[in-house]
């Protein structure tokens, strides 16, 4: 008499079980992926070959098959929180040592690097000093506190309308920056020098014929007694020509226009560049006969802002938010994925690390080739279904008494053979 049969059985389903409680187990870590204990049968190697009356000798545990399907990602209010949704692994570095990860709960470290619990860094793509991201080698991402520098405004555009029914006195009065009389419409925006100081830069306008105006500029208010312009010019002059056509169409200029101002004349404490030289683009400025308009004003130029925040999109961009109200892109979280997932070794912690059976790691950005999309303020629960887990116990269960079952008939079958 054999017991064999029983003793597998009683082996593969303990091994079952164990499966099934680690399982359970996890039920509430993240990025947990389930596994399966699959089974195999055996047989005795026979010389002969294998015949049609061939009888198995029980049971072994074939592979303890991993199962990546995707867990239910569920909204947290920690922006460094981050869920993958679909393929892919977060790519993890220990001084060098790489792992692979689907949990995405991390943190800043005192450096400012972004790490896990177990203090693993977050890899990915950086970015060059104009903030476009360099798909190289994958590297620690950290989130740089340091101030972002000013940028002096080098384009400044306006887009208005002014009224054609403005009537030309006679005879033109004198531009005086200080006499609303002495120009038919005026507006304002803000400038940048090449320190941050912030600049208010007024444009005036004299209808002085029909379609035909000339366009002033002031410098934070500044002009002589008589209201004239001080520290600026215009295409090298104290005016400008603006033209239209019967259409109320802008014909000139046909270019930007040359600002120059003389900030050292202006405040020569500052200390900023000077000349600060910039653009004005008038293009969309129209002359219909509705009230003088400003439509749109913009310049590219800001302040000096330190980090107030940032956010982590679908495409794994790492962007700052400055309180000057820019922002920059910091860096570019990548995914790994793999040809055989399954064959990914568990090394504890949440990690997994390459074999060879599961093919050399695939690595790109978020929303690229195979990799799923990433989702901030969130994490990935484990995949665990506790319903269908709690039935395999039941169903182990009884395959386990089954087993000893087999064992225990066995034993009376050799007892009734030892009292013959």
């Amino acid at each position: 008499m054999s017991f064999q049969h029983g003793l597998s059985g009683l082996n593969v389903t303990s091994q079952s079980l164990d499966v099934i409680g680690n399982n359970i187990a996890n039920t509430n870590t993240v990025g947990f992926k389930q596994a399966e204990a699959q089974f195999a049968d055996l047989y005795a190697n026979s010389l002969s070959g294998a015949t049609g009356n061939n009888i198995g000798i029980g049971a072994r545990v074939a592979e303890v098959a991993q199962e990546f399907t995707q867990g239910t990602i569920t909204p947290t209010s920690n922006p460094l929180d981050i869920a993958v949704n679909g393929n892919g692994f977060f790519r993890m570095s220990d001084n060098g040592a790489i792992t692979y990860s689907r949990n995405g709960q991390f943190h800043l470290d005192s450096n400012g690097f972004i790490v896990n619990n177990n203090d693993l860094n977050l890899t990915g793509y950086t970015v060059d000093n104009n903030g476009s991201i360099q798909p190289t080698n994958p590297v620690n991402l950290r989130v740089s506190t340091a101030a972002l520098s000013p940028q002096p405004t080098t384009a400044f555009s306006a887009e208005l309308n002014l009224d054609s029914r403005t009537t030309v006195p006679a005879p033109l009065p004198a531009f005086n920056a200080t006499d609303p009389s002495t120009y038919n419409g005026t507006t304002s925006g803000t400038i940048f020098d090449s320190l941050g100081n912030a600049h208010v830069l007024s444009i005036y306008f004299q209808k002085n014929n029909a379609n035909a105006w000339d366009m002033f500029a002031t410098i934070d208010g500044q002009t002589t007694p008589t209201g004239t312009p001080v520290g600026v010019t215009l295409n090298g002059g104290g005016s400008e020509a603006v033209t239209f056509d019967t259409s109320g169409n802008l014909t000139a200029p046909a270019a930007p226009i040359a600002v120059s101002v003389d900030l050292a004349t202006l405040n020569p404490t500052l200390g900023a560049t000077s000349p600060l030289d910039f653009t004005l683009d008038l293009s969309g400025t129209t002359q219909f006969g509705t009230n003088f308009g400003v439509n749109a004003l913009s310049q590219d130029g800001y302040s000096s802002g330190s980090l107030a925040g940032f956010s982590i999109d679908g495409e794994g961009f790492l962007s700052g938010n400055y309180s000057n109200g820019e922002s920059r892109t910091l860096g570019q979280i990548v995914l790994a994925n793999f040809a055989n997932p399954q064959g990914l070794t568990p090394i504890g912690d949440n990690q997994w690390i390459e074999s060879n059976t599961s093919g050399q790691p695939l690595v790109g950005s978020p929303g690229t080739g195979t990799m799923g999309l990433l989702q901030s303020s969130a994490v990935e629960d484990s995949n665990v279904d506790l319903t269908t887990e709690l039935v395999n116990l039941i169903t182990m269960q009884r395959s386990y008494q089954a087993n000893a079952k087999t064992i225990e008939t066995q034993d009376a079958i050799l007892q009734t053979l030892v009292n013959l």
